[in-house]
């Protein structure tokens, strides 16, 4: 016989029915008022057919990548090994210190040319297989079209700078000692006759300077207020305490402090002195390359600081500076170059027009090498011109935009 249920247990059934019909309207409410949060997420406006163009943009990218460097490293190699033999060069120095930073850094400078090879690449092929046509013909812009291409470019974009900012200078001054170790690339390590203002109204001078030991020999250090000297002090041997927690901590040997007061002059003299002197051994010496190795808040430090001290030698710095975000935004325009150049199915091939997207895509990276010479030697603005090429081939851009298939 089937057990009847007694009062309890149909009251308690009851109540946790009731429980769960309040429950399941509260998250409905909860969700209904959420809904907007969808609008949120990115992957919400990204079509199936956007993913497609994604997926085949970000591996041929790679794929490029990974090929013209393999091709890179093995010329490299050919022409590098006898200095490696003959400076007894370990393996695992060669792949860790030097090829390990090889790699990431020729990837980054020359992304925007695997950039435009990857979209000329995947887009002719979409377009030979009579894809792009397909899409066009089902109501498709190209202006919808190019938004899988400018998401691809962007998120490239966007890793280029974040590698070239922060991570690729801390690489570039493990490749450089190695360097300068195993293939003979000796960096300029002595400075002679320096002079630089170190303060307001403050100015060093170092007569020789040796950048290993770091120290300095025939130092001077004058403070000035309206434009009278008010101390004078020198020191023979001047040594950069390495080991301190802090920066600017200098050492000096052998020295003499003249305070001047009006009339009077008061002569302080001693073995050895710690002192605080706002220069580093990088404000003394400098060697080729050396803006590659600071990230880019250092680099703005630099300049800021080197400007404050009156110091010309700072183009470079502002070049390299204006360069790493020149480039990033390169990867948008080569990239509607590209597609607008292979979107169109043409008979006999995409031969022509490779060519043609190749020859501006190296132009572009010239015209860039051209227009920081110009500024490091004829006094260019920095800022203009590494923008100079983005500029110009925006109008370039435009142009193929305006004669790609619509």
């Amino acid at each position: 016989m089937k057990r009847q249920k007694t009062f309890g247990q149909i009251r308690r059934h009851h109540k946790r029915y009731h429980c769960q019909r309040a429950l399941g309207r509260a998250f409905r409410k909860v969700g209904h008022a959420l809904r907007w949060l969808k609008y949120l997420n990115p992957f919400h406006y990204l079509k199936r057919i956007d993913r497609y163009i994604i997926r085949k943009f970000i591996g041929t990218y790679i794929y490029s990548i990974i090929l013209i460097i393999s091709i890179s490293i093995v010329f490299d190699i050919n022409e590098n090994l006898a200095k490696f033999t003959t400076n007894h060069a370990p393996l695992k120095a060669i792949v860790v210190d030097y090829y390990a930073n090889f790699v990431p850094y020729f990837a980054n400078l020359f992304s925007p040319l695997f950039v435009f090879i990857a979209v000329i690449f995947f887009t002719s092929k979409l377009a030979g297989n009579s894809e792009i046509i397909a899409m066009l013909a089902s109501g498709m812009s190209f202006r919808r079209l190019m938004r899988p291409y400018f998401i691809s470019a962007a998120l490239i974009a966007a890793l280029n700078y974040y590698l070239g900012s922060f991570v690729i200078p801390q690489g570039t001054v493990v490749r450089q000692n190695f360097e300068e170790r195993y293939k003979n690339n000796k960096k300029i390590t002595s400075a002679a006759n320096v002079q630089l203002q170190v303060g307001k109204g403050t100015i060093a001078y170092i007569q020789q300077y040796d950048d290993k030991t770091k120290t300095g020999y025939g130092f001077s250090l004058d403070k000035f207020e309206r434009k009278k000297l008010v101390s004078h002090m020198t020191a023979s041997v001047i040594h950069y305490d390495t080991i301190s927690d802090s920066r600017f901590h200098w050492r000096a040997r052998n020295y003499k402090i003249r305070t001047l007061k009006g009339l009077r002059e008061q002569i302080t003299s001693g073995a050895e002195i710690d002192t605080t002197i706002m220069m580093e051994p990088m404000d003394l010496v400098f060697f080729k390359g050396q803006q590659e190795t600071f990230t880019s808040p250092e680099l703005l430090e630099y300049i800021s600081k080197q400007q404050e001290r009156g110091s010309q030698n700072v183009v470079q710095y502002e070049v390299e500076y204006h360069k790493r975000i020149a480039m990033s935004f390169a990867s948008f325009i080569l990239t509607v170059i590209g597609a607008s150049l292979s979107s169109r199915k043409r008979k006999g091939g995409m031969g022509l027009y490779l060519g043609i997207g190749l020859a501006l895509s190296f132009t572009y990276i010239l015209l860039q090498t051209i227009s920081a010479t110009f500024a490091i030697n004829a006094g260019t603005p920095a800022m203009l011109a590494e923008w100079i090429p983005n500029l110009l081939y925006i109008v370039i851009a435009y142009f193929c935009w305006r004669q790609a298939p619509n």
